[in-house]
This record gives structure tokens, C-alpha cells and sequence, in this order.
């Protein structure tokens, strides 16, 4: 089955992961201070994203990066709590965003984390107007299956790579619909044209916002499923992306303190 990830609130649910995997897999590094961003990679081998970072508190990381990439999309920010990974991702950023804060990790334990551009041509965007109100009784019973991720049949046969300049404007998706499926409920289906994407994201721009976000990110191919609005996004634009990443920034490594309201 093919998958999808809710990007607004992912960081949330990571921070829970990252604080089991450390109290199971502490990788604390004798070598590291607290407060200083140690830089894995060689300095002849570095990305054009150049990654650095301080502890805001003992266990508040904030990052912040450099470079610009003329055609991303946004950036990836990535972490792990073992130098070799694996890294998991905690949020796509849209461009113009060269920070990120990473708050309450877990204690007297190593973070690794990396960043990376992404890119890839964007559909047309449609505007989506919800009805007001919550769902009704009856949407609450209907069958859920709407909003799975799915390949839909009857594709275009011909596609194009999103990696190549010439062959961008071709491989972008077309025919982006948006179905009404409850009162914050909204089935999306589109026309794949790309033929090496990593995934799909679903951007929006909530009514009187600017620039358009990733709320969701799905499997490559995918051509179908359905979005539980938030109360912001019931008036707003949406558009799909299909995308690949780019070449990863430089490491760096964090190892946490004592929170400051820990008094034992």
C-alpha cells in the first residue's frame, strides 16, 4: 500500500520517536561538547547547503543553513541519534527557510542531523472552498477508504524526468482535481508525468497566507487520496509536487545537557 505522511505533524511525533530510541540506543560521543556543532564531513566534501546550529538550552537544538539552490523547492531537515543512521526526516520547508528549532530532546544523549534540497516542478494550483461547520453523522460512518493513497488507472503513457531542465515543464502534473468528500474532508486525484520522482507532496496556501507549505508527503506514483483538513485550510489553494532530493549537507552533532527544570 502505498503511504502517506502527515508533514505538519511530523516533527511532533519524532520528537517522541527520537526519546525512544535514545533511552534504547543512547549514542553519546566523549568527543563532543555541549553547546558545539562537530562537522562530520570533510571540508573538501562539503555540499553547497552549509549546515550549523547551536543548543538554545540543553535539550533545544536550533539549526540554521546557507546556500542557495536556484531551483529548490524547499529543504529537507534530517536526524539521527547514531552517526551511521538511519536519519529520518522531521519536516519539509518551503524556500526562503534557513532555520529550524528542534525542541525538547532527550537528555545526555547525540543528535546527528543533516540537510538537503529538494526539487521538482509544481501542478496548477486549485482553489478549495469546505463547507463550514463539522462533519455530520453520516460522513462519520462513511467508508474511510476514500482518503488511502492510490495509483489510479489510465495514466499518461508518456512521462519525463523532473531532473532534467529541458524536461521539467513536461514532467509536472496536470489535471489536479479536489472532491468535496466531508465537511473537512477533500479527495485529491492528478495526472503523473514524471518518471523518476521519490514521492509526491501536497502543498497549501490557506486563504489570506503567503507562499504555499507541504502538508503532506506521499510514495512515488501516487495519483490519489484524501486530505483531513485543518480549520485554517478549508478555504485555500493546493497543488501536487513531485520531487527528488538533492546532495546532503554536512553533519552536525549535538550531545545533550540537563534539562533546566531538572532539579534531581
Amino acid at each position: 500500500m502505498n503511504g502517506l505522511v502527515p508533514v505538519r505533524t511530523l516533527a511532533v511525533a519524532l520528537l517522541v520517536a527520537a526519546g525512544v530510541t535514545a533511552c534504547s540506543s543512547p549514542t553519546a560521543d566523549s568527543s563532543a561538547s555541549h553547546g558545539t556543532a562537530t562537522k562530520a564531513r570533510p571540508a573538501s566534501d562539503r555540499a553547497r547547503t552549509e549546515l550549523t546550529g547551536s543548543l538554545a538550552s540543553p535539550v533545544d537544538v536550533v539549526l540554521t543553513w546557507t546556500g542557495q539552490e536556484p531551483r529548490a523547492a524547499g529543504h529537507v531537515v534530517e536526524f539521527a541519534t547514531d552517526p551511521k543512521g538511519p536519519y529520518t526526516i522531521l519536516g519539509y520547508l518551503p524556500p526562503g527557510r534557513h532555520s529550524y528549532h528542534h525542541p525538547d530532546l532527550m537528555p545526555h544523549t547525540s543528535f546527528y542531523y543533516r540537510v538537503r534540497p529538494y526539487y521538482g516542478p509544481a501542478s496548477r494550483p486549485i482553489e478549495v472552498d469546505l463547507p463550514d461547520g463539522a462533519r455530520t453523522a453520516r460522513e462519520r460512518t462513511r467508508d474511510p477508504s476514500w482518503a488511502t493513497p492510490r495509483t489510479l488507472p489510465g495514466q499518461p503513457v508518456t512521462t519525463a524526468s523532473i531532473r532534467s531542465t529541458s524536461g521539467t515543464d513536461a514532467a509536472a502534473p496536470t489535471d489536479l482535481r479536489a472532491t468535496v468528500m466531508q465537511a473537512n474532508g477533500i479527495r485529491f486525484t492528478w495526472h503523473d508525468h514524471a518518471d523518476d520522482e521519490q514521492g509526491y507532496l501536497l502543498e497549501d496556501r490557506p486563504r489570506g497566507s503567503h507562499g504555499f507549505l507541504p502538508v503532506a508527503a506521499l510514495d512515488p506514483d501516487v495519483t490519489s487520496f484524501g486530505l483531513i483538513t485543518l480549520p485554517s485550510e478549508k478555504q485555500a489553494s493546493y497543488r501536487v509536487r513531485p520531487y527528488y532530493f538533492g546532495q546532503r549537507s554536512n553533519v552536525v552533532h549535538f550531545l545533550t545537557g540537563t534539562p533546566p527544570d531538572d532539579h534531581r
